[in-house]
């Protein structure tokens, strides 16, 4: 879709030092259609958390952790309905099968570094047995997923400790979320700029059912950058086979919130749309990439209970009531990952290597000229 612009926004902002944080909306970029929420952040669905824990660490250590939490409640207890879509399988997700097998989601999604999955997965787990009410608990899907940060960040020296992982879920908090080069998008590079932490959100109107659908990306892959539809990456000399050190592969990991009524079948059908909004940014899903999307359902009506004799409370949205809710996944994973390219500042990191940052006062006189 064709970007909408503001003139006087736009030739402000042209002709003053952009900042680092600036957001494509505060430059006058829209996507799409729907209204976004207050803070057109993932955190826009209520009772959603988000941590960070940034490590950057002398001239190598560039990672971290991104916690979500579903609720500030006990999610083993209160497990939420839930789906993962695999857009293309070269990664690791830890939890998958569970998820995909029981359709719910017990406890919090750790987003880190491909070799530090596992330390995620100890955390997580000693987190949940830590808390009140799971002291008889023996089993814990953790849910833990990673893209490769090794470019930056010296991966194989695994600084990602369970202990920085517990810190991570205990600092989650509501409300506005940093993006950039922050928690799991510290060290990532995204069509061959800075990547990083993206987030965005969609309000329905009330005709619609007024539900909001908020996103978070971990961005660390590669494609044709294309934004509000013009084909920024091509423009700029950054494209994927354009010679043979520039290559496409690298991993997205899309984390999908709701307060709508949907069970597990139909959060996998909105995760498979979340897959669309990468694609409307130019990534290609390559065969080097682990790209994932977990979907869930915040609907106080749909928790599930570790207690057998509890059924659900409230119904849910039929097929026929799901498009919109399509459409909010869409735009709000694709204004989601140009979020996070625009928060993402240069970064050098290991073996001296830099990583520059988007361009933007190149990109809004591209996207102005289109």
């Amino acid at each position: 879709m064709k970007s909408l612009l503001i003139p006087a926004l736009f030739c402000l902002f042209i002709n003053m030092e952009i900042s680092a944080q600036s957001r494509p909306r505060e430059l006058g970029i829209q996507f799409g259609l729907l209204p976004t929420g207050p803070l057109n952040a993932i955190t826009d669905v209520k009772g959603v958390k988000v941590g960070h824990l940034t490590k950057i660490e002398g001239t190598s250590i560039r990672t971290g952790i991104t916690a979500i939490l579903a609720h500030d409640g006990n999610l083993f207890q209160e497990k939420v309905p839930a789906a993962i879509f695999v857009g293309n399988g070269f990664g690791k997700l830890a939890g998958v099968t569970q998820v995909q097998e029981l359709g719910n989601l017990e406890s919090p999604i750790i987003l880190t570094n491909t070799l530090s999955v596992a330390a995620g997965i100890e955390g997580v787990v000693r987190y949940s047995l830590d808390q009140q009410g799971n002291e008889n608990v023996q089993s814990v899907n953790a849910v833990v997923g990673e893209t490769n940060d090794g470019y930056l960040n010296d991966i194989r020296g695994m600084h990602i400790s369970p202990d920085d992982v517990i810190q991570t879920i205990q600092a989650a908090k509501e409300g506005k979320v940093t993006e950039g080069n922050v928690g799991a998008g510290t060290g990532t590079v995204c069509f061959g700029w800075k990547g990083g932490i993206g987030t965005s959100s969609r309000k329905l109107p009330e005709s619609l059912g007024g539900y909001t659908v908020g996103v978070l990306v971990q961005t660390n892959f590669g494609g044709n950058l294309q934004i509000a539809g013009v084909p920024v990456g091509e423009k700029l000399g950054k494209y994927p086979f354009k010679d043979a050190l520039e290559k496409a592969d690298g991993s997205c990991m899309i984390v999908v919130a709701t307060d709508a009524p949907v069970l597990e079948r139909n959060l996998e059908r909105m995760a498979q749309r979340a897959m669309m909004g990468l694609a409307k940014t130019g990534g290609i899903a390559s065969n080097g990439s682990g790209d994932y999307v977990i979907a869930f359902s915040t609907n106080e009506g749909l928790r599930i209970p570790y207690t057998s004799d509890k059924k659900l409370k409230s119904e849910f949205l039929a097929n026929e009531e799901m498009s919109p809710l399509f459409m909010a996944v869409i735009e709000a994973t694709e204004e989601a990952i140009i979020n996070s390219l625009f928060a993402a500042e240069t970064m050098m990191g290991k073996d001296g290597r830099t990583v520059e940052a988007l361009p933007k006062e190149k990109v809004l006189e591209i996207i102005k000229a289109n």
